[in-house]
């Protein structure tokens, strides 16, 4: 198996660029991704007036140019039941991006967020079902006709059952159907699930396609009240934390079991980092995730 690389998703944030730019510059980040998405406008002939700083901008040109830079998406909603306007104008602009930036492949999210009332917020699980696996396979194929690239899913933190949660792997695996699918596979939101609802990490990991896994994420997250107002009841993929012990031991395990993966993440959430402690706690995750990634 090739060499893993191993990378950063890149916050167009000061506190990131203070945390990485050590890791950046000593030659320890083979890859970066980017949320090409985050900012756009989706309507017809609108373009966005958001600006990234000119140092993320550059940042994200030179891993493009170097052949380095993965392209990760929020905002399409896979498993949406109908195909919408601001969908078909989304599938535009990822035309546009993957024609200005040289992405290695491309990502979204399992699950659904356009609806009203939840378009802003994070993708929802949809029950597993014959018509919601025809229509993510639909949408895969819209989103890979249009990038011309390899497309692949997120697993989701978010389960509203214990059965929900053990069954996504196998969704995942119905959507993931073609030659051009692979799984990202985010271990925090395995770990998540592994909270919530008390499960075995090895059981419940090999619930999932793992030899469809390309790409991996680590991340921190945090805890939040249930709705009966237990506390420390809910465990959320927030991304604004140190990666748990659990997680590191989850990529411990996963590397064992993922015989095609080829990229190992860490993300962090902007802003959500505050002084120097904060920025050595970050490159020290960096740093124990390359070393188990490349078996050191």
């Amino acid at each position: 198996m090739p060499e893993i690389k191993v990378g950063l998703h890149a916050m167009p944030t000061d506190d990131f660029r203070q945390a990485a730019t050590e890791l950046i510059l000593s030659d320890q980040v083979d890859v970066l991704e980017c949320t090409f998405d985050a900012h756009w406008q989706l309507a017809e002939n609108k373009i966005s007036d958001y600006q990234y700083p000119d140092w993320y901008q550059s940042l994200i040109q030179v891993y493009s140019d170097e052949n380095s830079l993965l392209g990760h998406a929020i905002l399409l909603s896979i498993l949406s039941a109908k195909t919408s306007a601001r969908q078909l104008c989304w599938l535009e602009k990822l035309e546009r991006e993957c024609i200005e930036r040289n992405y290695l492949h491309v990502s979204e999210h399992f699950g659904f967020f356009e609806a009203d009332g939840f378009i802003d917020g994070a993708p929802l699980p949809v029950p597993y079902t014959k018509d919601a696996v025809m229509i993510g396979r639909a949408m895969l194929k819209k989103m890979a006709q249009s990038s011309n690239k390899d497309v692949g899913l997120e697993n989701l933190a978010l389960a509203f059952s214990k059965t929900e949660a053990q069954e996504q792997g196998a969704f995942l695996n119905d959507l993931l159907d073609k030659p051009n699918n692979f799984l990202l596979l985010d271990l925090h939101n395995i770990f998540c699930q592994i909270a919530n609802f008390n499960l075995n990490a090895k059981d419940h990991l090999s619930l999932y396609p793992l030899h469809k896994v390309r790409e991996i994420h680590l991340s921190g997250g945090s805890y939040s009240k249930s709705w009966s107002g237990k506390r420390d009841a809910i465990r959320r993929d927030t991304h604004d934390g140190p990666v748990p012990a659990e997680v590191f031991d989850l990529l411990d395990l996963a590397l064992t079991l993922c015989p095609n993966l080829e990229f190992v993440i860490l993300e962090r959430l902007g802003n959500t980092m505050d002084g120097e402690d904060d920025f050595a706690q970050f490159r020290a995750d960096y740093k124990r995730m390359y070393d188990l990634a490349r078996g050191k």
